[in-house]
């Protein structure tokens, strides 16, 4: 007798085709949940990566930050040495004009005049003494006047004052006078 299967044969391939579908599914699902394990590690790869490198970075610009801190510092010290340097080369350039303002008063001091104070407040001398009359004190203001150190002498104060002196009697004129001091162009120092 010949064999008849009496299974149907459509429920079998059916059955068979969802044995297979079930397979490639989880087949599937197995390669994605693979695939997502293997794009997530590398995202955390990347990021972890990417953080060193911020890491190193915030560490770069700290120490870029201390040395333009230093730098800055450096850059204060250098302008307040700069400045230094300016006032000693003023006072040092101003040293021979000292003895020039000294020598032109002695040569425009007359016979008869003393000085017994000068004080300079930056370009203006303040001087008081002591002449034998008053034309001493005019002809020493006209001296002074014509002279290329000095400009805009103005008698302040004049009084008589008694001196003792070996016990005669002298009489005596107490000045004081201001005037501005111009130093002369470096064409007529050289003269």
């Amino acid at each position: 007798m010949a064999r008849i299967n009496l299974l149907p044969w459509r429920e079998q391939l059916r059955e068979e085709r969802k044995r297979e579908f079930f397979v490639l599914l989880l087949g599937v699902v197995i390669i994605a949940a693979g695939i997502l394990f293997l794009v997530d590690r590398s995202f955390r790869n990347d990021i972890r990566y990417q953080q060193g490198r911020n890491d190193f970075l915030r560490r770069e610009i700290m120490v870029l930050d201390a040395r333009i801190a230093e730098i800055n510092q450096l850059k204060e010290q250098k302008q307040q040495i700069n400045s230094r340097m300016e006032v000693i080369q003023g006072l040092q350039g101003s040293r021979p004009v000292i003895v020039r303002i000294f020598d032109e008063l002695v040569k425009t001091l007359p016979s008869g005049v003393y000085f017994n104070t000068l004080t300079r407040v930056e370009n203006r001398l303040e001087i008081e003494g002591i002449a034998e009359s008053n034309n001493k004190v005019s002809e020493l203001m006209r001296r002074l006047d014509d002279s290329p150190w000095f400009s805009s002498p103005s008698l302040q104060q004049i009084s008589a004052a008694s001196a003792d002196a070996n016990s005669e009697q002298r009489v005596a004129n107490a000045f004081s006078l201001t005037l501005m001091l111009d130093e002369p162009a470096r064409e007529e120092e050289a003269n």
